[in-house]
């Protein structure tokens, strides 16, 4: 063995020390759950009585799993229905490259009686309304530009604006840079994708039916207990590119995890986008990056994170924060306005004109969900989506130079079957690192469009993934024998070097 791969075998030893010796974080909850028990918290899938509200024992039980760890506790959780927990052991996971899954901390999520979590309810409610509104139209459709005009108003909306107003420009968009330019939808989730000798169009299937569920109160007690409604009929003879937020919310109902970033690569490595200034094989006189710093080791990086993200924001859910999905959040909002319950909810979403909309629209003050089951059986925050986003966007945006203005944007046509070519005054604003954002939003909003997520589970959970991806590709380029230093912006606009 040579000394410079005895020197790359130590570097990678002192990699895997250096993630010994992260700082253990403080793993802090928002307290409600002390505050507010029974009511503040997810319960969804375990036996709840007639106001939606969680059978207290029941709730213990899953309290004494997660603390304990044991196999036989999980096995003694009582479920209401057929449907089952999803994976809350997968928080305790280890993974042996990049930051342990409890390595790594998000902050506690909004509270249920906070001004933060009425205005991102709100978001939610006027999502549910604008969900068959196409993107193109957002800047001329009544109902959006109610949404902004409500959104703005609120004491503590933290979604993007300009000049501290939300508009019919910025709503129901994504916080990092890059999403604020251009078509709504990212280049990403429109071009076609060269995939070996094949190109697949990105025409999404769509739906038979398209309506909203679980606004009747029997229906969305039934599934709060684990109810397995039918799926809704899918159409697979009309497809056509992501048009409306249900379109969105249709393809993050079936999408494998990373598939929007592998599909994003591919497009990129299609085109031969620059790489990056720090890949090594830039300045190489007679050698090619292939197994290292070349496609194969992109198309394994960018999936590989994906499982890495679940199992840390699979501890966030399960172990710290256990926050109520928006539809348990809409049941206690219907039965304080009916009258049946008190509960301690900021009253800001109690008044708005989203939540009278909708109770115009269907007779209950229930959050229209775009699923027939609703959100999974998981709770909230972070959301899985966004962190699996996050990390995958990060792992691309420090393999290419983010700089780069993607040639040729392309938008849906009116009828949504065919792409045109976008010539908005903003079109050389559309870079790699700017689409890549906007596509992590498109994807983790996508939830929150469909009602099963919160601005926040987005939010922090791009984030959470980001830190995933940072110690992954520090541990790759410790493994490897070039001399790499590769550069990425962060969500938050800082640069770093890996």
């Amino acid at each position: 063995m040579t000394d410079r791969r005895f020197a790359a075998r130590d570097a990678r030893i002192r990699a895997a020390e250096v993630e010994f010796q992260r700082p253990v974080p403080v793993q802090a909850a928002n307290g409600e759950e002390t505050d507010h028990p029974f009511v503040a918290n997810y319960s969804k899938a375990l036996p709840h009585n007639e106001y939606g509200e969680v059978d207290p024992a029941a709730y213990r039980l899953l309290r004494r799993a997660l603390a304990t760890g044991s196999f036989e506790d999980f096995e003694r959780i009582p479920l209401g229905g057929t449907r089952k927990l999803v994976n809350p052991q997968a928080g305790l996971a280890f993974d042996p490259e990049g930051p342990d899954a409890q390595a790594l901390s998000i902050p506690p999520a909004p509270r249920i009686d906070s001004a933060q979590n009425s205005a991102e309810a709100v978001e939610l409610y006027w999502m549910a309304l604008c969900r068959d509104v196409p993107f193109t139209e957002f800047g001329d459709n009544e109902l959006v530009g109610e949404a902004a005009t409500e959104l703005s108003g609120l004491a503590d909306f933290r979604g993007p604006g300009q000049h501290g107003t939300v508009t019919a420009r910025t709503v129901f968009r994504g916080d990092t840079r890059g999403d604020l330019a251009g078509p709504y939808v990212s280049q990403f989730l429109l071009r076609d994708v060269p995939f070996g000798t094949l190109l697949v169009p990105q025409r999404q299937d769509t739906l038979v039916d398209p309506v909203d569920h679980l606004t009747a109160w029997d229906e969305w007690l039934a599934v709060q207990n684990g109810a397995e409604p039918a799926a809704d009929a899918r159409d697979f003879a009309l497809r056509r590119y992501l048009q409306t937020p249900r379109d969105l919310a249709h393809y993050v109902h079936y999408d494998a995890l990373y598939q929007a970033y592998l599909n994003a690569a591919l497009i990129l490595m299609g085109m031969k986008a620059p790489v990056d200034a720090g890949n090594p094989y830039n300045f190489s006189r007679n050698q090619i990056g292939f197994g290292t710093y070349g496609d194969p080791h992109l198309l394994t990086l960018v999936t590989e994170v994906a499982t890495r993200a679940l199992k840390a924001v699979w501890f966030q859910k399960w172990y710290v924060h256990r926050r109520l999905r928006p539809e348990e959040f809409g049941g206690r909002v219907h039965q304080q306005l009916c009258g049946g319950r008190e509960y301690p909810i900021d009253p800001a979403v109690l008044e708005s004109a989203a939540v009278k909309r909708v109770f115009g629209r269907y007779g209950s003050h229930l959050l229209p969900q775009a699923f027939p089951e609703g959100s999974p059986t998981h709770p909230a925050y972070g959301a899985g989506h966004a962190t699996v986003a996050g990390a995958c966007v990060t792992v691309l945006k420090a393999w290419f130079d983010e700089s780069y203005v993607l040639p040729d944007p392309v938008v849906p046509t009116t009828d949504g079957m065919a792409l045109e070519p976008y010539d908005g005054a903003d079109a050389d604003r559309l870079t790699v690192g700017g689409e890549l954002n906007k596509a992590a939003a498109n994807i983790a909003i996508g939830r929150n469009m469909a009602g099963v997520h919160w601005r926040t589970d987005y939010s922090e959970a791009v984030r959470l993934g980001e830190e995933i991806a940072i110690g992954v590709l520090r541990e790759a380029k410790e493994a490897t024998l070039e001399d790499a230093v590769l550069t990425l912006s962060r969500f938050d606009g800082t640069t770093i070097a890996v």
